[in-house]
């Protein structure tokens, strides 16, 4: 225990030095990295960020988001070459055809719906999925943007909030809660396509 936490301890003192280096850029660069590479504490920096200068609360959000964007162009590109057998032997059977209808019925919602959660959801298993699917260049990048920047937006305003203390509180809360934030989201996310449903049937209904 004591070797992982001297690890630990020289992990985050690597990663808060590298921040050091690259200032208001830190954001973009761990973001980055964190879609491309492996996985970064994306959500603890922007924290630390917002909350020690909250006046650029917005372009850091905007940054990590960027970010986020970009380091997934790798992904998408493995995915867009042949990467249905590689989604195939990281998922199940039934998962992957879960994920297949999703893309086909509302292709940029189900990419930004992912997009906007936090760890532990498998958001690169959807990024792979996009181009497996064929979702465009375009739509990808806009979807993946706007998960993002939602998903930081609201970790950003929380954190001025309560302190960045919040950030380690939702991430025990989503991994002890998964199944009702899950539920919770989707059902957000399907009032919204109803009304909105709602709205263009009622204008086309006028129309006629």
């Amino acid at each position: 225990m004591k070797t992982i936490g001297h690890l630990l301890a020289r992990y985050k003192a690597w990663i808060f030095g590298l921040l050091g280096v690259l200032g208001v850029w830190g954001v973009f660069v761990i973001a980055f990295a964190d879609s491309a590479l492996l996985g970064m504490p994306v959500d603890a920096i922007v924290a630390t960020y917002v909350y020690r200068d909250h006046r650029r609360m917005l372009f850091y959000v905007a940054m990590a988001s960027l970010g986020s964007a970009l380091g997934s162009i790798p992904l998408y590109i493995i995915g867009y070459l042949g990467g249905e057998k590689v989604l195939r032997k990281r998922i199940p059977e039934e998962r992957f055809l879960k994920i297949h209808k999703s893309f086909e019925e509302h292709e940029f919602w189900a990419l930004m719906f992912p997009g906007m959660l936090p760890p532990p959801m498998p958001f690169k298993i959807f990024v792979l999925g996009a181009a497996v699917f064929e979702m465009r260049f375009r739509d990808f990048m806009a979807a993946i943007f706007a998960g993002r920047f939602v998903r930081f937006l609201v970790l950003s305003v929380l954190t001025l909030w309560f302190g960045e203390e919040i950030v380690a509180l939702l991430a025990d809360l989503f991994k002890r809660h998964l199944l009702w934030v899950l539920a919770v989201a989707a059902a957000g996310v399907g009032f919204w396509l109803w009304r909105r449903y709602r709205r263009t049937l009622a204008d086309a209904t006028r129309g006629e």
